[in-house]
Order: C-alpha cells, then sequence, then structure tokens
C-alpha cells in the first residue's frame, strides 16, 4: 500500500487537471451514498463532527473495469481546534481495489479535501461565472482559501483577489502567501464594499449568520458558498438566494445537510424545483449553467464522496507501481 503525505498530493496534482477530473468524474459517475454524520460529544460541552464519506466505481456504467476503486474517507471537524492552533479538519483517505478490495493508498485526507474542494468549485465556475471574471473575493482565511483563489485562478482570468476575515491578520498571511506564488491578492477591510464589486463571491466559514448580502451583489456576479455543512450554517442570506440562480454540487447533499439551501427550502424562500442543476447534470451537459451576462448565479457545495474518489484515484496514479 502506498502512502502520500500533504506534499506528495501537492506534487501530484494541479488545479486545471483536477477541474477536468473531476468533470470527467461527475459526467461518469459513482455510487456515492449520502455521508454519514456523528456528533462526537465532549466533556466540556463542545463537540466534534465525525463523517465518513464511501464512493466506489460504478460498474454498471463503466463496465468491469479492472482498474475500478472503493474509496472511504474519515473526516473530523472540530471547531475548537482553531483555539490551539490546530486546523478544524482533520482526515485520511483510504483507497481500494475494486475488484479485491485490497488497499492500494492512503492519502493525507485534510489537503486531499482542500484540492477536491477547491476544484469542485472551479467546476462549478466554468459553467456559472461570467467567462470575463477577473475580480475575486474570498471570504474565511483557513486552510482552504488559498486553494479556492487558485483553483479559480486556473478556470477564470482573475487579476484581482481580496480576502476578508473576521481576524484581519489571517487574512493577511494568506494574501501574503498567494502574493508570494504571483498572485494579485490583498486583504479586503470592508466586506460590503468587496461584495458590491466582485464578479465571483467563493466563502468558506462555518458561519450561523450570513455573510453574504445578496442586496450588495452586482449583476452578473457568481457565489460559491463551501464552508457551511451542516443545516444550522449558513454564509448567504435569503436575497442572495431570491436573485440568484441556484445551482448544488448533489441535491441529496445540498438539501439535506447545506443551510444555504435547507432554510430557503424550509421557509419557502426556495421552492425544490428552483435548483436548476447539480454538477453532474452540468458536466453531461443535460442542463444549461449560466444564460446570460447579467444573472446571478449561486453554487453551494457541501462535498460529494465522488469528487474525493477521483482525486484520490488521480494521486495514486501518479505513483503506483
Amino acid at each position: 500500500m502506498l502512502t502520500f503525505s500533504a506534499d506528495d498530493v501537492d506534487r501530484a496534482l494541479t488545479f486545471p487537471g483536477l477541474v477536468e477530473t473531476l468533470r470527467g468524474a461527475f459526467r461518469d459517475g459513482a455510487v456515492q451514498p449520502v455521508r454519514h454524520h456523528h456528533t462526537v460529544e465532549k466533556p466540556d460541552g463542545a463537540a466534534s463532527t465525525l463523517l465518513l464519506m464511501p464512493a466506489w466505481t460504478d460498474f454498471n456504467a463503466a463496465g468491469m473495469s479492472k482498474d475500478g476503486h472503493i474509496g472511504v474517507k474519515i473526516v473530523t471537524v472540530s471547531p475548537d481546534n482553531n483555539a490551539i492552533g490546530k486546523p478544524a479538519v482533520m482526515g485520511l483517505y483510504l483507497l481500494l481495489d475494486g475488484q479485491t478490495g485490497e488497499p492500494q493508498a492512503l492519502i493525507d485526507g485534510q489537503r486531499l479535501t482542500q484540492w477536491r474542494t477547491a476544484c469542485a468549485s472551479a467546476l462549478a465556475a466554468s459553467y456559472l461565472a461570467r467567462q470575463d471574471a477577473s475580480r475575486l473575493l474570498v471570504i474565511g482565511a483557513g486552510a482552504l482559501a488559498p486553494f479556492l483563489a487558485q483553483a479559480h485562478a486556473a478556470v477564470r482570468p482573475v487579476t484581482k483577489i481580496r480576502i476578508w476575515n473576521r481576524t484581519p491578520a489571517n487574512a493577511e498571511k494568506v494574501a501574503a502567501g498567494l502574493a508570494a506564488m504571483g498572485l494579485a491578492a490583498e486583504v479586503a477591510s470592508d466586506l460590503d464594499a468587496e461584495l458590491a464589486e466582485a464578479d465571483i463571491v467563493s466563502s468558506a466559514t462555518i458561519s450561523t449568520t450570513p455573510l453574504v448580502k445578496g442586496a450588495l451583489l452586482k449583476a452578473g456576479a457568481h457565489v460559491d458558498l463551501v464552508g457551511g455543512f451542516t443545516p444550522d450554517m449558513r454564509e448567504a442570506d435569503d436575497d442572495a438566494v431570491r436573485r440568484a440562480r441556484v445551482f448544488v454540487d448533489t441535491r441529496a447533499g445540498a438539501m439535506k445537510e447545506g443551510g444555504d439551501i435547507v432554510q430557503p427550502l424550509a421557509s419557502g424562500v426556495l421552492k425544490p424545483e428552483a435548483i436548476i442543476a447539480e454538477l453532474a447534470e452540468l458536466a453531461r451537459g443535460e442542463k444549461k449553467g449560466r444564460e446570460s451576462e447579467a444573472e446571478i448565479t449561486l453554487f453551494k457545495s457541501v462535498g460529494a464522496a465522488l469528487e474525493d474518489l477521483a482525486a484520490g484515484i488521480a494521486v495514486y496514479r501518479s505513483r503506483r507501481p
């Protein structure tokens, strides 16, 4: 069995390459049960979330390929980790042979998640953001923020990147890191002003209070909501949902788990039939993405095990015997 560290994952993947890998994966499909959520209570009253995300090659669609795979990601989300300087998200990815179940690779799950999440957002943006989108606002300065910036810049001509975070020092670190890569990144001090200027708004927070105010979005904006993974978490308000054409990574996941979809559905602000498409339908050409230069689009991602499987296979193939 091969093992891949975070650095190994970085060496194995590129943003344009993984976007195209995910495009093919959503087009071809895989078996991906809705992920399992388990709350892990702690003596101090805090709690972590344990996520189990399995997926395997859809042999009915692909045939009994000798190169089929089974994969499962084991993830913990512990928001209190920020207080001790550790990432909130930890995890491992186990890749197995699809025929025999033999373990093939153990991959750093945190890094794999960062890559596949960012590239899934970029894949959605390739259908939903304006072709000339050049100004990107990233809300949140966690570990995912630089990956989102690089992924969006891989599919659109991004020339200005602004990073906003409740703690400005953290935004400064992300902006400095991106600038060192040659990207034009700066800290945003006024969130509302940046929302009014952004062509793409990519939000990756665990906020329960909406940060993206729909009334401020300019015509033609694309909103990418990544952070909220429970019904109680929400990054965009009702106005954003009302003004936008809404898309999701998977209906099964987003309509059950993401507060940005669950809450508007519950209140009647969003009707189920108003969710225009999921990523597989866009990738297969079954549904159309952006239809005009002026419309606002909104993409809600809660993460799909198919993404981990495709990214895990790509990492494994970079060094398999």
